[in-house]
């Protein structure tokens, strides 16, 4: 796969409480960010939306709901590859950027989120990451996570120190929706669980682009596999 143009530098991951400052936001005709100089990662799942919310708009019919923030966990190593859990990538090893993910259809764009090893030893990920907007400054998920899309293949990939994979986020803008339905707001970044696991990681993103609907029955974004590129 060709690699993207990455539009941020890496981000370090601190394992500490969730602190955010919201940026401006201004108008574009494209993806729009701006960095932060931490990552943070967030032990427990903090959600603005009920797990027993269903997404009402239709997405990719080869997608299922992601993981809620309000249940604990996020993404899935894929059915009957639970793969070893010592060998998996932890938070602690893993940091997090995003990048211009290429087009989509009318209305949407994509995202890549791009993991590197960044520790010492060699460690696998496998599956689809959970993936959510956060705001509000303090890590409060917005609207619903993204779906998985099951149609992209989810083998292991074995990543030595410094590797990378990526997954595609698929967005579909908020002018897309009714705006009472949809209810826009504006985010602070991304919320990723890597698969299996229970804690997660802050990427930073704002602007225009980046806004979420409130309403957690407006299935807005949907997630690829991790895949090498």
């Amino acid at each position: 796969m060709k690699r993207p143009f990455r539009s941020l530098v890496p981000a370090a991951v601190v394992v500490a409480s969730f602190a955010v400052v919201l940026s401006g936001c201004s108008a574009s005709d494209g993806p729009e960010t701006t960095a932060a100089p931490t990552v943070t990662v967030t032990a427990s799942p903090t959600s603005g939306s009920s797990a027993t919310d269903s997404p009402t708009s239709a997405s990719s019919a080869t997608a299922t709901p992601g993981p809620d923030g309000a249940s604990g966990g996020g993404g899935d190593l894929g059915d009957g590859a639970p793969g070893d859990a010592s060998s998996r990538c932890t938070v602690g090893e893993l940091t997090a950027e995003i990048a211009d993910g290429g087009g989509g259809a009318a209305g949407s764009y994509g995202v890549a989120i791009i993991l590197t090893n960044g520790g010492q030893r060699s460690c696998t990920l496998q599956g689809w990451p959970g993936v959510s907007f956060v705001g509000d400054g303090n890590g409060t998920q917005i609207g619903a996570s993204a779906a998985l899309d099951r149609s992209s293949p989810h083998e292991a990939h074995t990543l030595a120190p410094g590797a990378e994979v990526q997954t595609i986020v698929q967005i579909a803008q908020t002018g897309n929706y009714d705006a009472a339905e949809c209810r826009p707001q504006a985010t602070d970044g991304f919320r990723i669980y890597p698969p299996g696991s229970l804690e997660s990681i802050f990427v930073p993103a704002s602007g225009s682009s980046f806004e979420a609907c409130a309403n957690a029955r407006v299935q807005q974004m949907t997630v690829s596999a991790l895949a090498t590129f």
